[in-house]
């Protein structure tokens, strides 16, 4: 069994103006500055009973930066790893999620059907998104069996791996959180996932109290 740790980077400056990231390289703000080195020393404190093995990061300087200070804290290499980005959002990226059916009609149709043959212009399917995600999963689980890591990555990664673990289809309603720097364990053994603990922040709650920007639904 793998157990992975998948957290969401720390807060953007679009985050807090809702609009669709996708894979426009996006800094952190000083709030998910902040939220990173909360998070990196809870991750060390949790290393000192039981290492990680690895840290990978989606190559998207949102969650690179995130995982930074994990590495600084902990000794681990970040490991880029272009298969934990975020979703390609195609022409809807930039764009305020209210705004969306105003600015851009038929791509915002066809991302919010879930339809996952349905093509945003420019972008991923939602389909072609999930098996990149799942593919990129799978890879990490075997190559790390036995062992716990990190993967820093996106809202919408999240989305993908909770579906899974959890069984629920992609144009079912979600109830799980997708939380700036949150914790989310799930363990992977042959080719079967399961939640472990989802959306944990309380390294950052004490400072940010429900001031926590969860991902677009």
């Amino acid at each position: 069994m793998t157990e992975i740790w998948f957290v969401r980077h720390g807060e953007t400056s679009w985050n807090l103006e809702r609009r669709l990231q996708g894979w426009q390289d996006i800094a952190l703000n000083d709030t998910g500055r902040q939220q990173a080195a909360l998070l990196a020393a809870r991750v060390r404190e949790e290393a000192s009973a039981r290492p990680f093995a690895a840290l990978y990061s989606s190559d998207l300087q949102r969650a690179h930066a995130t995982a930074l200070p994990i590495a600084a804290e902990t000794g681990l290499r970040v490991r880029p790893e272009p298969g934990l980005r975020e979703r390609g959002f195609g022409v809807l990226e930039g764009l305020a999620i209210d705004r969306i059916d105003a600015e851009a009609p038929a791509a915002a149709a066809a991302w919010k059907s879930r339809d996952p043959l349905r093509q945003v212009e420019g972008g991923e399917t939602l389909g072609q998104f999930q098996a990149r995600v799942l593919a990129t999963i799978e890879d990490l689980a075997e190559r790390h069996a036995g062992e716990r890591i990190l993967a820093v990555t996106h809202g919408g990664v999240l989305d993908i791996v909770w579906r899974h673990a959890s069984g629920v289809a992609l144009d079912v309603p979600r109830h799980a959180a997708l939380l700036n720097a949150s914790i989310n364990r799930v363990a992977a053994e042959r080719r079967q996932w399961r939640v472990l603990d989802w959306g944990d922040v309380a390294h950052i709650a004490a400072e940010a109290g429900d001031d926590v920007v969860p991902w677009a639904p």
